[in-house]
């Protein structure tokens, strides 16, 4: 089949597939629990790693495919050495509408501007508490004042839209849940609550550890009055949003335990090393670095993200029996 194939990358069950998650290392300068192991990560070798080269031409492929958002994440990206000149490889590209990226904040108050300059319009910033000692138990580091200082960069920056994730947590986040939504409603940020997912790497997750999406909800309308549901700005994006009554700021809530949002899933996953992934959940991959090393064309790589996106699952089932926990963890993945 050849790239000039005018058909988009559609699903076996009728999900047209336009967003595109890049990892561009597994390394990271923190150690969420949710996330990594504490100690001992064996990280892939350099070698290993797609270089730019290689991810601007997998994104230019896919581009050419309808992939119009595209979002850098690790690991934490900004550990990789020279990433703002990626983002302006990509930024390049005509047919990327969206180019944004996720990241911890702790390298982020030196970065911003020049990201920002290079082309990035986006940014997500992880922010699951306010408080230093709570932050140490999820993170097991230090570095709470590096991220506080790095979204009031970005902010200064003049990034297009800045969001802030906190993973909330069954008996252990309930409290940050007011401080965050006066924070962001305090400096106009947009917050989103994510729920816990079973993609850490030492495999404690439990269903019970998840505070979901509705008794967050609870915790806000308690304290701030009515939450208003609003219309997502495209049906594919996974947050529920909502604005305060008061007109003071925007929450969304990202409820894949309680409410898999997979019927209307439009993303693919390419890992650090080159390996194409349909799902967070997935059991296999499709190995596009092998074709960008040993000579495969455009036409051949854009068939091997076809065969991914036909074997896509319905859904990824975590409330199933038939559930089955991935290998990998978030940060081998790519959040």
């Amino acid at each position: 089949m050849s790239l000039s194939d005018p058909s988009p990358l559609l699903d076996s069950h009728s999900r047209v597939h336009t967003s595109l998650r890049v990892s561009v290392t597994d390394r990271c300068n923190i150690r969420c629990f949710y996330c990594m192991p504490d100690e001992n990560v064996r990280f892939r070798p350099r070698e290993e790693i797609l270089t730019f080269e290689e991810i601007t031409r997998f994104v230019r492929v896919v581009s050419q495919m309808g992939v119009r958002r595209l979002r850098l994440t690790g690991g934490e990206p900004l550990v990789r050495s020279e990433l703002p000149r990626l983002v302006r490889m990509l930024a390049e590209l005509p047919l990327i509408e969206d180019l944004a990226l996720t990241t911890n904040g702790i390298l982020l108050a030196d970065l911003a501007a020049e990201l920002c300059s290079a082309g990035l319009t986006r940014l997500n910033i992880s922010l699951d508490t306010l408080d230093e000692v709570t932050f140490q138990k999820i993170s097991r580091r230090e570095g709470l004042h590096r991220v506080l200082a790095g979204i009031e960069a970005a902010q200064r920056a003049g990034f297009a839209q800045i969001r802030l994730n906190a993973i909330a947590i069954q008996g252990l986040t309930e409290d940050e849940v007011i401080p965050l939504a006066r924070f962001a409603r305090d400096r106009g940020l947009e917050l989103r609550f994510i729920e816990y997912m079973p993609l850490d790497a030492e495999k404690h997750w439990q269903s019970t550890d998840v505070l979901d999406g509705a008794a967050i909800r609870q915790i806000l309308e308690d304290e701030f009055g009515p939450l208003l549901p609003v219309d997502p700005p495209h049906s594919s994006q996974p947050a529920t949003d909502f604005v305060f009554a008061d007109g003071g700021g925007r929450i969304g809530l990202i409820q894949p335990v309680s409410q898999p949002f997979c019927e209307a899933c439009d993303r693919l996953r390419l890992t650090a090393e080159g390996q194409v992934r349909n799902c967070l959940f997935s059991s296999a991959e499709w190995d596009a670095r092998a074709m960008l090393r040993n000579g495969g064309t455009d036409d051949e790589l854009a068939d091997l993200v076809r065969d991914c996106v036909r074997a896509k699952a319905a859904a990824h089932g975590i409330n199933t029996v038939q559930f089955i926990r991935p290998e990998r963890a978030m940060y081998q993945i790519g959040g």
